[in-house]
């Protein structure tokens, strides 16, 4: 470093494994040693680092590690989907300490849904052994609707129609006074995945949600793109051809939305005479080897290869990855996706592009969410600013 590191920057070193050691951080940043003794001093002192084992000796007594700690912070967090939200605690890795899944409908409002929100985490906090943990740093919430990311504020006229417009951290902030940080449920999942799974290897990919809806993150350069107000990754309501002119609930005809997603599947289903209630049933049928219900899932599949072609093409992501109940459960819809994503977009493109099913699942929301706070409170301004 060209000039002095401040106490946050040291405390990055420390927090990615970069400066184990006192001689470890003098040697990156060129601090002096009574410098360098100064700012570990301060972060011993807030709880944010702890000195552990004895580190890597090269001769004489081994220098005491230095690590970051975990344990000193609690962030509340919730990933809620149309139907089904997690509902978790996590600890400044960004790692749960404790979970819990509830039937919520999105659609009774946010004047019932975020109570129940703040009184689930209040549940958690209480049953949680907190001794030694620190206090709660900050709150992460992913929703299921278009979220102006700098405002915090839900722009979905159509679906989710009593959210709109509606500024979600000041009413959180009203119970938990700490940063309240909200975006769409797919970004918060494709943050989750890549950090988790595959940021040691790609800076680049897309995510894509198929389930009772259809919605796409998008991961730039190792960061999140969202665009200048939050609308990236709606390809949801990208139309497709031959889409047999099906009404979305945007206005539009043969939104991808509306001849790919869960519900689709399960309306062209009924239309042929199954008896499928859920996704489930859909499953069940698709098992068996019903040769028709597999049709419909593999047609499903190409259509969202259709739009997703095109996002290749714009992207030019390193992997996709494909996750939702409707990816998770059902591979004729996966191999949809991959006979046109590879026969429709460019040669260049797909050179040496992977598409994939999700591997976290469900999980990947309340880590993303997580993550999405602990990047803002944790980074070298934050603890700069907070010192």
């Amino acid at each position: 470093m060209t000039r002095l590191a401040t106490a946050g920057e040291v405390f990055q070193l420390i927090r990615s494994g970069e400066g184990v050691t006192r001689a470890d951080i003098g040697r990156t940043t060129g601090l002096s040693r009574p410098a360098v003794a100064a700012r570990v001093a301060e972060l011993l002192q807030r709880g944010l680092i702890v000195e552990d084992a004895e580190g890597p000796s090269t001769g004489g007594r081994p220098p005491a590690r230095l690590c970051f700690a975990a344990s000193g912070g609690v962030v509340p967090v919730a990933s809620l989907g149309a139907s089904r939200t997690q509902i978790a605690l996590c600890d400044l890795a960004g790692e749960v300490l404790v979970r819990t899944d509830l039937e919520i409908d999105v659609e009774d409002g946010p004047d019932v849904v975020l109570p129940l929100l703040m009184d689930t985490w209040d549940k958690l906090l209480d049953g949680w052994d907190l001794d030694g943990r620190g206090a709660v740093v900050g709150i992460g919430l992913g929703v299921p609707a278009t979220v102006e990311f700098a405002a915090g504020r839900t722009e979905s006229a159509r679906v989710m129609a009593s959210w709109t417009g509606v500024v979600i951290p000041p009413i959180i902030a009203e119970r938990f006074p700490v940063p309240v940080l909200v975006d769409n449920d797919v970004n918060v999942i494709a943050m989750g995945e890549h950090r988790a799974v595959y940021a040691a290897e790609f800076d680049d990919l897309l995510f894509v949600k198929v389930s009772t809806r259809i919605g796409a993150g998008v991961i730039s350069g190792g960061t999140i793109l969202r665009g200048a107000l939050g609308a990236a990754g709606e390809i949801g309501h990208i139309p497709v051809r031959d889409g047999g002119g099906v009404l979305c609930r945007c206005g539009n005809l043969d939104c991808v939305d509306s001849v790919a997603s869960g519900t689709a599947i399960l309306r062209e289903l009924r239309a042929k005479g199954r008896a499928v209630r859920s996704l489930a049933d859909v499953t069940a049928l698709v098992r068996a080897g019903d040769a028709e219900t597999m049709a419909v899932v593999r047609q499903a599949g190409r259509r969202l290869g259709e739009v997703i072609s095109g996002a290749v093409n714009l992207l030019n992501p390193s992997v996709v990855v494909l996750g939702g109940d409707v990816a998770e459960m059902f591979q004729p819809l996966v191999s949809g996706v991959r006979e046109v994503v590879y026969r429709r977009s460019t040669q260049l493109a797909t050179r040496s592009l992977r598409i994939e099913r999700s591997r976290l699942g469900a999980g990947a929301g309340i880590t993303g969410c997580a993550l999405m706070v602990l990047d803002r409170v944790l980074s070298a301004d934050a603890i700069d600013r907070t010192g």
